[in-house]
């Protein structure tokens, strides 16, 4: 188990493949951890460095006292990069880890090279809609929000299959206290003037039947920066990676390639 050391306990992650190729980093999205990745990455070219963390509040990171806000989290990712030696990654986010993966760009430009946006916005939903998801979840818990949000983040034909279940697990295990950390983090950003001055190589993904971020959202973020463009994968909701593997690792691999040599 790889950690590394934050003023609040810790950050989880892993980081794996070739040590001296291209880093690709993963941030995934709220009620989910690391793990988001498993079936993509083996997909992905040979050669590749590949690192993944569980932010804070989320699976085996430390669980610190809420609210967090976007720069918390992006400072987070920061300060893992730092510590690997990190520089100019190709920064892979999905959802809030797409936010992070803007906040990041803008506060360190020398961290990241090229974007990757995926089921994601520079404002993702409206203060009111935090609020809202942080009280139900104080009134009922993770477990009881967790079938309204598999509707947003699945199609209905991945929502029959084994797979299932143990994504909806991932949600409800989530530890409350970092889930509601991360709503007040949502429910306060706003990135949507700062994502429209970024001029690096920015891939968007989006799920054509997205529930969370629909197509039209992503768009609107990702046709901001200057020569980005926008992937629709058919027939998948809010994480693509998950129902989509090979269609995700085909798109991200056309990436790399048209960005070059590192």
């Amino acid at each position: 188990m790889q950690t590394f050391p934050r003023p609040f306990g810790h950050l989880h992650y892993r980081d794996d493949g070739d040590p001296a190729g291209m880093p690709l980093v993963f941030a995934n999205s709220l009620g989910t951890d690391l793990r988001l990745w498993d079936d993509l990455l083996p997909r992905l070219p040979a050669g590749l460095r590949l690192v993944r963390f569980d932010k804070r509040g989320h699976g085996l990171s430390s669980v610190p006292p809420g609210p967090y806000s976007a720069e918390d989290l992006a400072g987070d990712a920061a300060a893992l990069l730092d510590a690997l030696g990190i520089r100019s990654c190709v920064f892979v986010g999905l959802s809030i880890g797409g936010l992070i993966a803007q906040c990041l760009a803008t506060s360190r430009p020398d961290l990241v090279s090229a974007l990757v946006l995926s089921n994601t916005a520079a404002r993702l939903g409206s203060t009111e809609l935090w609020q809202a998801r942080i009280a139900d979840i104080k009134a009922h818990g993770l477990a009881g929000i967790a079938d309204d949000v598999m509707e947003r983040w699945f199609a209905p034909a991945f929502r029959q299959t084994a797979a299932y279940p143990a994504w909806r697990q991932m949600l409800i295990n989530t530890p409350q206290a970092g889930y509601v950390g991360c709503c007040h983090a949502l429910a306060a950003a706003d990135q949507r003037a700062a994502t429209a001055r970024l001029t690096l190589p920015t891939l968007g993904i989006a799920g054509s039947v997205d529930g969370s971020t629909p197509v039209a959202v992503v768009c609107d973020t990702v046709e901001s920066i200057p020569g980005a463009r926008v992937e629709v994968i058919e027939g998948t909701g809010h994480l693509p990676c998950v129902e989509a593997p090979d269609r995700y690792a085909a798109l991200l691999t056309t990436f790399l390639a048209d960005l070059g040599p590192a």
